[in-house]
């Protein structure tokens, strides 16, 4: 429908149409808390290897990661080894981390970026873009592969690459994703869930709001239309369709 075109009608018109879209809305809801009471029950995983994590104080582990707390979030964040800058999908995704953590902490969940790339690498971007998370390094281990955020260049060469619990039709050697882990009394950890691609719209609040509005996310192809948060000023948008499957 055309934002040009749309239909004006009386208030009376509006009440009624809005009413009934109203009782979708609620309908969408308590599929939407029953979908999350499914995600809830979700067998878990327990998860014996034992991953390495480069932190700013150092070495870490995964029990380390949830810093006393037992739940941990792991966002996936695309930054490979040698890059100057992080994706740009990730980085509005990542825009919305800080304001979360403000209130997840305060009820015992940890949440913070993980990437392939060496500590050191991403600390220049990091800077420039004003975050104040945890983001650690998963460098040398295979923990983006073994959470399905990672492809190895044999796999994507031969087609065989995975990606969203299918084989991908766009592999990466790095891809986003959110992993969710829970840590017991008895110190065991458990992988609880993972979502990728489209799945992970529901982090990023700018989408919410303009689902909100008459032009909604008015975008050909997912994310097209935004930047980096410092460079809307400076370049045109440009297409970035890393989390469309």
């Amino acid at each position: 429908m055309s934002i040009d075109k749309h239909p004006v009608v009386s208030r009376e018109q509006w009440l009624q149409a809005r009413e009934e879209l109203l009782r979708k809305e609620k309908a969408f809801t308590r599929e939407r808390d029953r979908l999350s009471a499914e995600r809830r029950a979700l067998p878990w995983v327990r998860i014996d290897q034992v991953y390495a994590f480069e932190g700013p104080a150092g070495w870490e582990t995964l029990a380390d990661l949830f810093d006393g707390r037992s739940t941990l979030v792991v966002y996936h964040f695309m930054f490979g080894p040698g890059w100057q800058e992080g994706c740009p999908g990730c980085s509005f995704l990542a825009d919305h981390i800080d304001g979360a953590n403000q209130h997840l902490k305060h009820h015992d969940v940890t949440l913070l970026c993980v990437s392939r790339a060496p500590l050191a690498e991403f600390q220049a971007f990091r800077k420039r873009m004003g975050w104040k998370f945890k983001w650690v390094s998963s460098q040398g281990g295979s923990f983006n592969q073994d959470f399905g955020v990672a492809a190895r260049p044999e796999d994507i060469a031969a087609g065989t690459a995975r990606y969203n619990y299918g084989t991908s039709k766009d592999p990466g050697e790095d891809m986003p994703g959110l992993s969710v882990f829970h840590r017991n009394g008895a110190g065991e950890i458990f992988h609880t869930y993972s979502t990728y691609a489209r799945g992970l719209d529901m982090l990023v609040g700018a989408y919410n709001f303009l689902d909100l509005l008459p032009k909604g996310r008015d975008e050909q192809e997912i994310m097209d239309w935004m930047t980096y948060h410092d460079r809307y000023e400076d370049e045109p948008a440009k297409v970035h369709s890393c989390c469309a499957e």
